[in-house]
């Protein structure tokens, strides 16, 4: 039998990384004109209905000006065989680098935001901003749901930049079936 006794001790900062809900995702935006991609695992599923998925993106990352001017993003959900990809994506700066020619993924239109789909992604879901109530000194926000309908604001609180955005659209590639 298993005591606590057997048990190693794990570093406080970083519990985090035991808990983390949200898997590595990519997130695309379209910055005047220029599409980029960046790799994002810090993100969760709020609510169902209406959908609400939030994510950690801040000054520090080149997709939050475009964020903040477009307020539309796409979420990517990558599958598993790009796994070395998405590490990649997230280890440059698309200031620096064409992450899509780099990486040599296909950036599709979208039907309802201006940020680029991800080809060969398992899932795309198509966000925009609607709730930037949760925007304080510390740069956070909070992003909603568009279009009517109800939509949950929060004070603001010191904590890392946090946005979440709201599916308009969501596609699935028809290829991928999955079985109980």
């Amino acid at each position: 039998m298993i005591t606590v006794k057997d048990l190693q001790p794990h570093p406080l900062d970083q519990v985090h990384r035991l808990i983390e809900p949200g898997p590595v995702i990519l997130v695309t935006t379209r910055h005047r004109g220029v599409p980029n991609v960046m790799t994002n695992g810090f993100n969760m599923m709020v609510r169902p209905a209406p959908p609400l998925i939030a994510c950690t993106i801040g000054p520090w990352d080149h997709s939050y000006e475009a964020l903040v001017e477009t307020g539309e993003c796409v979420v990517s959900v990558p599958t598993a065989d790009m796994a070395a990809t998405v590490v990649d994506i997230g280890n440059c700066s698309g200031a620096d680098v064409d992450k899509f020619e780099e990486f040599a993924l296909t950036a599709v239109d979208g039907e309802k935001v201006q940020a680029p789909l991800v080809a060969e992604c398992f899932a795309d879901i198509e966000c925009r901003v609607a709730d930037t109530s949760l925007v304080a000194p510390t740069a956070c926000s909070s992003w909603s749901r568009s279009g009517p309908g109800p939509i949950h604001r929060s004070p603001p609180r010191a904590c890392s930049t946090t946005a979440a955005t709201a599916p308009s659209r969501s596609t699935a590639r028809p290829s991928i079936s999955r079985t109980a």
